[in-house]
């Protein structure tokens, strides 16, 4: 099995969400389904049907989130001195070299991916493009438009 980068924030999200599905939501659900099962007739049986579909999806992202952190290689940067290099984990504040536009980005793993809060998949193209890169270089990604240059202008592990 391949390991997965993960961030130490990313990994305790999923057991926070592990521990909610297993000690909240199953047995809130094996509650749904006794219940259903006394009103009788199970073929007929909507409550029963919705309780056992629910509890489907419940072990389905239960077992999703175990192999996910039994495989995650949780990388801590914090933990590591910060040569300017950009690595999984950093956050990188890139300048726009045409429109002197700034944006700010976290590199993280795929599960934790969120482009509204600037948190980037480490298999992004940008997040391909800056890896490996340092601060004040200059790079070239490859948007869906056209190719744009990008400076490096702040590398931080936080």
């Amino acid at each position: 099995m391949s390991q997965y980068p993960m961030t130490v924030q990313g990994a305790e999200k999923l057991r926070a969400e592990l521990n909610e599905l297993k000690t909240v939501r199953r047995p809130r659900i094996i509650q749904a389904i006794a219940e259903a099962r006394e009103h009788g007739d199970l073929k007929e049986n909507a409550e029963y049907h919705a309780a056992r579909e629910e509890q489907g999806f419940c072990e389905g992202r239960i077992q999703d989130i175990e192999g996910k952190l039994s495989n995650a290689q949780i990388i801590d940067v914090t933990k590591m001195a910060n040569n300017g290099k950009v690595i999984f984990g950093t956050t990188v504040t890139i300048l726009n070299v045409e429109n002197d536009e700034e944006t700010t980005y976290r590199i993280v793993g795929e599960d934790e991916a969120d482009i509204k809060n600037n948190l980037i998949s480490v298999t992004s193209p940008i997040a391909r493009g800056l890896i490996g890169k340092e601060l004040d270089d200059v790079v070239t990604i490859q948007t869906p438009v056209s190719p744009v240059e990008f400076e490096i202008i702040a590398v931080e592990y936080l």
